[in-house]
C-alpha cells in the first residue's frame, strides 16, 4: 500500500462506456523496455477505468488497441499516430518512445472522458529535450520545495523506492525526456554522489528511468577533483584536471546506464568554476563536454551567472545585465555537446519580468529555456499560482533577431538556428506529500510543464481543462470554476505582491511573505530605490544600459516610458508617483488599487472554492480549503505592507479614502 496518490494517471473509473470498447485486447509484435512499460499502463488503465483485465493477444486481427513500429519521416524519432477504425485503435510510432507516448496520450484522452471514435491525431514533440531539474539535498531536504521532503534522498543515502518509478510515468505521460536528480549546488556530500558510494543505487534509479524514455543527468561539483581526490586545483586547462574529469567520465557512464551527461553551475553564487583560475565559461564546460563525450554525454552549463556581493550604492552594476554580458562574449566559443540553460528572465524568477535577452542573442550556441515549477518566488505552493500563461508569453516574445522565426519557442526548439542539442527545462516542485505538489492546484503546474514543452502552441486553457479532468473532476461546472480560479491566479498574485515588474519586496532567504526593503540594502543587486518622490530603476540607455541588450525592436520599446508595457514599467524606468498611466490613474493610485484588488480577488476565489465542497473528492477540497485560507491571510498581508510603505514614502494619500496604517 503506497501513501502516495497517483495525480492525473488516478485513471478514475468513468462513467460514459463508450470508449470500453477499445480495451478487449491489446497487440504488439515489439518487445523492448518501453513498450513494455507502455503494455503495463494499458493493463493499469484498463482495470481503474473499466474495471477490465485486458489481455494481450498475438492475433493482430482481434486485438482492440495495436501498438505498431511505422519508420514514416513524418513521425520523427519520438512522434506517435493515434488512429480509430472499425473499433480498433492503432498506435504507431518510428520507435519505441513514440509508442510509449502514443499509448500515454490515448490513455489520458479516455480517462479524460474525450470520445476516441473517429479519432486521427499525429504529434511529434517540437523540443528535443524536455527536462526537470530537481533541487534535492542528499540530506533528504529540498531547496524551495514546497511538498515535504525529497523522495530520491534521506539522510545522505540514495533511496530507490517504487514511488520513483510513479514518478517516471508521471513525467513520461506529459512527454518529460530527461531529469537531473540533484540539487545544482552540490555540497553537504552530495559531490560524493560521482563515486563508488553511490553508484549501484544511481544506477537502479536510472534503470527505472530509462523504462519511461526518460535520461538522468548528476549535478557535479565544478571542483571535483579537489574535493574527492584531493587535486592541488580543478583549472579546466590544466592536464591533471582534464585526465582526472576523463577518467571519472569513464566510471561513470561504465557504471550508470542511461546517463545523459551532467548540468552544471558554475561561478553563481559562491560555486566554483572557472573564474578562480583565470579562465572563462566556455573553458570549463568544453572540457567536461570532451570528458563526456565519447558517451554520448551533454553538459548543460547554467547561465544565472552573476556578482551576489555588489554594493548597494553602485548604481551602475545591475544584475540584470550579468547574464548577456557573461556570455554573449563566448557565442560559438561552447563545444557542440554544450547546452547554455538560460532562465526565462534575467533576475530570478520573478512573477514579471522581460524575457532574457541572451534568447535570440546568442545564435551560435545550443540553448535551453529555464522555468521554475516550484514557486520561489509565486507563492511557494500556499498561494495559487498558474504559471503556464507566463511560460506561454515567453514562448510567444518576439526577439526581433533577424530570423523569420524569431519566437523564445522557435529558438530553444531549435528551429530558428538550425540546432539539434536544446529545449526546455523546469525546475520541479514535487516532495514526498502524497499529491506530489503540497498544494493540490500546484499540480496543473507540473502537468502543464510538461505538456507545454511538449508543444508550445498548445493554450493554457487547453492544458488546464485536461488537468481538472484527470486529476479533479470531469463535471462541466466545476471543471469551469476551477479552470477560472486558475487561469487568473498568476494576475491575482501579481496585483497583491510587487508592481509593474519590481520584484524582490519579498523577506529575504525565505522568499515568502512582504518585506518591501528586505534586499534594497543587501549584496544581492535587486533593488526598487523607493523614495519619497519616485521608485523603479532606471535601464535604460541612461541608466543602466540593460535596455540595450536587445535587438532594436524591443530595446526602443522598453527604454522610452511611454512605449515601454507599463507591467514592466518599474523594471526599466524610474518613475515619480504622480506620473499618469495609460489608465488615466496615478502611480500611487494604481499601487494601491492593484493591491487592495488582489486581496478581494483572493477572497472572491477562497468563496468559489468552498462551493465545490460536495462535488470534488473530499481531501482534495480540504487541503486546498486550508491553503486558500492561509492565501488569504498572505494577501492580506501583502496588501497592508505595500500600500503602507508607498504611503509612508510618498505620503500621497488614498483617493478612495481606504484604512492604510
Amino acid at each position: 500500500m503506497c501513501n502516495w496518490e497517483q495525480a492525473w494517471l488516478a485513471y478514475e473509473p468513468i462513467e460514459n462506456q463508450r470508449n470500453r470498447k477499445f480495451f478487449k485486447s491489446v497487440y504488439t509484435d515489439q518487445n523492448g523496455e518501453l513498450v513494455k512499460s507502455a503494455l503495463h499502463e494499458i493493463e493499469t488503465a484498463s482495470e481503474k477505468l473499466f474495471s477490465i483485465q485486458i489481455i494481450k493477444t498475438d492475433d493482430r486481427e482481434k486485438a482492440g488497441i495495436l501498438l505498431e513500429i511505422d519508420p514514416s519521416p513524418d513521425l520523427g524519432t519520438e512522434g506517435y499516430e493515434i488512429t480509430e477504425e472499425n473499433d480498433r485503435i492503432y498506435i504507431r510510432a518510428a520507435g519505441e518512445n513514440g509508442l510509449l507516448y502514443g499509448t500515454f496520450r490515448f490513455l489520458l484522452m479516455v480517462s479524460a472522458g474525450k470520445d476516441i471514435t473517429g479519432i486521427s491525431l499525429q504529434e511529434n514533440p517540437q523540443n528535443p529535450i524536455r527536462m526537470l531539474n530537481q533541487w534535492d539535498n542528499i540530506d533528504g531536504s529540498i531547496e524551495r520545495g514546497y511538498a515535504g521532503n525529497s523522495f530520491f534522498y534521506e539522510n545522505g543515502k540514495v533511496c530507490v523506492t517504487k514511488r520513483i518509478t510513479d514518478y517516471a510515468r508521471l513525467l513520461c505521460s506529459v512527454g518529460i525526456n530527461a531529469i537531473s536528480i540533484n540539487n545544482v549546488n552540490v555540497r553537504d556530500g552530495a559531490e560524493w554522489l560521482i563515486t563508488e558510494k553511490h553508484y549501484n543505487e544511481l544506477a537502479q534509479i536510472a534503470g527505472i528511468f530509462g523504462k519511461y524514455g526518460i535520461s538522468m543527468y548528476l549535478c557535479i561539483d565544478f571542483a571535483a577533483p579537489m574535493t574527492l581526490d584531493g587535486l592541488p586545483c580543478a583549472d579546466p586547462l590544466n592536464e591533471d584536471v582534464r585526465k582526472w574529469w576523463e577518467k571519472k567520465c569513464g566510471e561513470i557512464f561504465s557504471r550508470i546506464p542511461n546517463m545523459g551527461g551532467f548540468l552544471v553551475k558554475a561561478d553563481s553564487e559562491g560555486r566554483p568554476g572557472p573564474f578562480a583560475y583565470g579562465r572563462n565559461h566556455a573553458d570549463g564546460a568544453n572540457m567536461l563536454a570532451r570528458a563526456v563525450k565519447p558517451y554520448g554525454g551533454t553538459i548543460i552549463w547554467r547561465c544565472f551567472v552573476y556578482n551576489c556581493q555588489q554594493d548597494w550604492r553602485d548604481r551602475r552594476t545591475d544584475r540584470a545585465c550579468a547574464g548577456y554580458d557573461n556570455f554573449m562574449p563566448l557565442d560559438g566559443k561552447f563545444d557542440d555537446n554544450v547546452i547554455l540553460q538560460i532562465k526565462n528572465g534575467p533576475i530570478d524568477f520573478q512573477v514579471r519580468e522581460p524575457v532574457h535577452p541572451l534568447f535570440g542573442g546568442l545564435q551560435h550556441t545550443n540553448q535551453m529555456l529555464e522555468v521554475q515549477i516550484a514557486q520561489e518566488y509565486t507563492g511557494q505552493q500556499i498561494d495559487v499560482c498558474y504559471l503556464v500563461p507566463m511560460w506561454k508569453e515567453v514562448l510567444d516574445f518576439s526577439t526581433g533577431c533577424g530570423k523569420p522565426q524569431d519566437t523564445v519557442a522557435d529558438i530553444v526548439s531549435g528551429r530558428t538556428f538550425g540546432q539539434q542539442k536544446c529545449g526546455m527545462a523546469a525546475v520541479a516542485n514535487t516532495g514526498r506529500d502524497a499529491n506530489w505538489t503540497g498544494h493540490d492546484l500546484a499540480g496543473a503546474n507540473l502537468y502543464g510543464f510538461g505538456r507545454l514543452a511538449w508543444n508550445p502552441r498548445i493554450s493554457a486553457e487547453e492544458i488546464v481543462q485536461e488537468w481538472i479532468s484527470l486529476q479533479i473532476s470531469r463535471d462541466s461546472d466545476v471543471k469551469k470554476m476551477i479552470a477560472d480560479i486558475l487561469l487568473r491566479s498568476r494576475e491575482v498574485y501579481e496585483k497583491y505582491t510587487a508592481p509593474l515588474g519590481i520584484g524582490f519586496m519579498v523577506n529575504p532567504a525565505y522568499h515568502y511573505g512582504p518585506n518591501p526593503e528586505g534586499y534594497e540594502y543587501s549584496k544581492w543587486g535587486t533593488y526598487h530605490r523607493a523614495d519619497h518622490l519616485a521608485v523603479g530603476v532606471d535601464r535604460s540607455e541612461k541608466g543602466t544600459g540593460y535596455s540595450e541588450q536587445y535587438f532594436e525592436k524591443n530595446a526602443a520599446l522598453y527604454r522610452d516610458t511611454e512605449s515601454c508595457p507599463e507591467n514592466l514599467l518599474l523594471f526599466f524606468h524610474r518613475v515619480p508617483y504622480t506620473h499618469r498611466l495609460r489608465s488615466g490613474k496615478t502611480l500611487i493610485q494604481h499601487i494601491y488599487d492593484s493591491h487592495f484588488e488582489g486581496y478581494a480577488d483572493v477572497q472572491k476565489m477562497q468563496r468559489d472554492w468552498n462551493c465545490l465542497e460536495d462535488k470534488i473528492p473530499q481531501h482534495i477540497f480540504q487541503r486546498v480549503k486550508e491553503r486558500f485560507v492561509r492565501q488569504a491571510e498572505n494577501s492580506r498581508e501583502w496588501c497592508d505592507v505595500i500600500n503602507s510603505f508607498f504611503y509612508r514614502k510618498s505620503m500621497i494619500p488614498d483617493e478612495m479614502g481606504r484604512e492604510i496604517f
